[in-house]
């Protein structure tokens, strides 16, 4: 099967010929305990890495557009990102880490024409654009403080960068990867031989880049912006440039903010799964085009995408209406790690669903591991692998130690790694001090704050509060399913609508919907 833009005679099976086989990349071993292995999106499969610089590990990770709260399907992303960079700093590695902040250049469906999403919600509100991205940037910081992400080496902000976007527009013109149209300037994906092959994506396959709209003139549907113009609009930010006034795309900033802060070429890049199918593809195609490198592993060589979570087995997504944020899950009695908890739970890459039933069940395990772990404390100081192997006693304690660092290695098995500890806590033969090291090192990798917070602090909690247009939404979709006689997608919306705590009467004038009991805590 050809892809778009593939040179003739490239197959699938070719490809991952090339980039799935799982080779190593430059530099020399991690410090301490096994070389990790990733799964690596650009190949889909599971790769041993080792960093481009030795002792060195670079990490850029997509950013919350900020124009309002983060809601938990958003956080994951930045628990997971997280729990990879605690997993290298605990073998001894160096990591710079990355995060974004998006405040201009994102349009409402991620697409190259409308409005942008911080200028909306400017209207909406009534207020500046300015305004809106600083209540919702320190939202985002305060969340993160809550789930014990650790403080990241660079948070640079888009409108920031706009010099270095132009000038980054201004070599893939000279080079020729461009073309102008009335709505601005726009990336020929033509020109780019490897496009779509982070997502698979199969040449002429309208239904991969079905969700893009239709722009009079594009040469390719799948082309895109990297500056659009204000001609069509007046905006309430925007800056002069070589193709007139106006603003960058949204995927240039990514490009150029990794570049400026981390070089050329860096280890990994991470971000949500729906990015790997536009965004990160649009990203290779210009900044390979810029550096004039063949293929995205000449950029960045490993590629990570953590799954959605899911509210009522539907994707969580702002254009939903209101979707849970941390606040309430506190709001509901819960501590903020309890989430935490809930996603390490799961592997990143699988999906999850959000709701009272998994919430007090973490709540719970997160009670009773740290019931068990009180009478240790106080923990040692056991920053690296290194540090905790050096300070166990015995065999049966490094053995611990390294079926943890294994689980951890194996592309973040968090949920074998809670597994690990709760062993370690029932082992009788392991010694209290023993114990201690495995609880304060498992601490380090997943950052519980397992040293100090107390079962008590962890409460069963209530209810987690569902948006009311939510629910309409998903009683107006059964509704025109009855209407349709599709029975079958009819009785899968009551059921999601049972598992928020919602329960559906039919009467002859029409539904209607009341919340129910969901039982007590445990």
């Amino acid at each position: 099967m050809r892809y778009v833009g593939a040179s003739p005679g490239r197959d699938r099976t070719t490809w991952h010929a090339r980039w799935g086989a799982g080779s190593e990349f430059g530099g020399r071993a991690v410090a301490a305990g096994v070389t990790p292995r990733l799964y690596n999106s650009l190949g889909r499969k599971q790769v041993g890495f080792r960093p481009l610089v030795p002792g060195r590990v670079s990490i850029y990770s997509c950013g919350p557009t900020v124009y309002s709260d983060p809601h938990l399907g958003n956080m994951r992303p930045y628990v997971f990102s997280d729990t990879l960079r605690r997993m290298f700093e605990w073998k001894g590695l160096e990591v710079v880490q990355t995060v974004n902040i998006t405040d201009v250049g994102h349009t409402v469906g991620d697409t190259d024409l409308g409005e942008d999403k911080v200028e909306l919600a400017a209207r909406r509100q009534e207020t500046s654009v300015w305004e809106v991205t600083r209540r919702h940037t320190e939202a985002y910081f305060r969340d993160l403080a809550d789930l014990n992400v650790l403080p990241h080496t660079h948070n640079p902000r888009a409108s920031d960068h706009v010099p270095q976007m132009i000038e980054f527009v201004r070599v893939l013109e000279e080079r020729g990867f461009t073309y102008r149209l009335d709505s601005g300037l726009y990336f020929d994906t033509g020109r780019s031989p490897d496009y779509g092959l982070l997502a698979l994506m199969p040449a002429g396959a309208e239904s991969d880049v079905v969700r893009l709209e239709v722009v009079p003139g594009k040469r390719s549907r799948a082309d895109f912006a990297v500056w659009r113009s204000e001609r069509d609009r007046r905006r309430l930010v925007h800056w002069e440039s070589p193709w007139g006034p106006g603003v960058p795309g949204w995927h240039l900033e990514c490009s150029v903010m990794s570049r400026d802060l981390l070089g050329d070429r860096f280890d990994i890049h991470t971000g949500g799964v729906d990015h790997r199918e536009i965004h990160h593809v649009n990203e290779i195609a210009q900044s390979t085009a810029f550096l004039g490198v063949a293929d995205a592993a000449r950029w960045v060589p490993l590629w990570m995408h953590n799954e959605f979570v899911l509210f009522g087995r539907q994707k969580m997504a702002k254009s939903r209406g209101r979707m849970p944020v941390l606040r309430d899950v506190v709001s509901a009695g819960y501590h903020p790690l309890v989430f935490r908890y809930h996603l390490l739970g799961a592997h990143y890459r699988s999906q999850m669903d959000i709701g009272d039933e998994g919430l007090r069940a973490a709540a719970a395990a997160l009670r009773r591991l740290l019931g068990r772990v009180a009478p240790l404390r106080p923990l040692p100081e056991v920053p690296t692998f290194a540090a905790a192997h050096a300070a166990l006693t015995g065999e049966a304690g490094r053995a611990a130690l390294a079926r943890v660092d294994e689980a951890v290695s194996d592309d973040l098995n968090t949920a074998r790694v809670l597994a690990e500890l709760n062993g370690v806590l029932r082992d009788e033969a392991l010694g209290e001090a023993d114990k201690a090291v495995l609880v304060a090192a498992v601490d380090v990798l997943l950052g519980l704050r397992l040293r100090s917070l107390s079962p008590e602090e962890v409460t069963a909690g209530g209810e987690l509060a569902v948006a009311a247009d939510f629910v309409e939404e998903l009683v107006a979709a059964r509704a025109q399913a009855r209407r349709d006689r599709d029975w079958a997608r009819a009785d899968e919306i009551r059921a999601q609508l049972a598992e928020l705590g919602v329960r559906v009467v039919d009467t002859p004038t029409g539904s209607h919907w009341e919340p129910v009991a969901t039982g007590s805590p445990d």
